[in-house]
């Protein structure tokens, strides 16, 4: 017999993990963020770089998809993806964006908003270079991301294709083409990275009877020595 359908208003849980406060705040909310991404791996989360990207087009019509962390330092939020696809046009159209972490084993998440910029190629094809065979091979046979294709067979037959052309020299199998070299698959044209440049970054750690801590670092006045404002929201 099939279970019934869970009623998702009914559905609550008291979070009693922990708490968020001022007195023990970094200057730096990157040093929280580390911590906390820390804690996330630690603690056995899978995929803990896993980040909801969210997008708005030229007209305003935003999107949300996960992505995955590929960085992050002073300079902002890396991750990696096809130029051309949804969030790539949106990217190029409205330069910003906002992320979310949703740790939620830890009932914490981290929220990210601020500009949009493309990271250089040769930071983008470093990268590249460290991703799994298939991966690389992937990546050209999704070329049109986001578009719409009759069937699953055309992803797999640009995949042979592209498997083809440049063989995995793991595998031992038929030399490359005259001019590829094996394994040595190159970085398409099409695909790249971007870094997210925090202007606010807010951690919201749940506690009990929904009164959660919400911290929200905003960057100060340009020339004012603190770098950093924290300020704590009303959850």
């Amino acid at each position: 017999m099939d279970s019934p359908t869970p009623d998702p208003a009914r559905l609550r849980r008291s979070y009693e993990m922990g708490e968020l406060s001022e007195s023990a705040l970094p200057s730096d909310p990157l040093a929280l963020f580390a911590a906390w991404f820390a804690e996330a791996h630690a603690s056995g989360l899978a995929e803990p770089n896993a980040m909801i990207l969210a997008t708005a087009s030229g007209d305003g019509v935003p999107s949300a998809r996960t992505v995955l962390l590929k960085g992050y330092g002073p300079q902002g939020f890396r991750f990696f993806t096809n130029l051309t696809s949804r969030k790539g046009r949106d990217i190029a159209e409205n330069p910003r964006a906002a992320l979310v972490f949703p740790w939620h084993d830890l009932y914490r998440q981290v929220r990210v908003a601020g500009p949009v910029s493309e990271l250089p190629r040769e930071e983008t094809a470093a990268y590249f270079r460290t991703r799994p065979y298939g991966s690389r091979i992937g990546a050209w046979a999704s070329e049109n991301q986001s578009g719409v294709i009759p069937g699953r067979e055309v992803l797999e037959r640009r995949y042979a294709e592209a498997a083809e052309r440049w063989p995995d020299p793991a595998s031992g199998e038929a030399e490359a083409p005259e001019g590829d070299a094996a394994g040595a698959v190159p970085l398409p044209d099409f695909w790249g990275g971007y870094r997210v440049e925090p202007e606010s970054i807010e951690f919201w750690q749940g506690r009990r009877d929904r009164l959660h801590d919400r911290i929200r670092y905003r960057r100060a006045a340009p020339g004012d020595p603190e770098g950093w404002v924290a300020e704590r929201l009303s959850p």
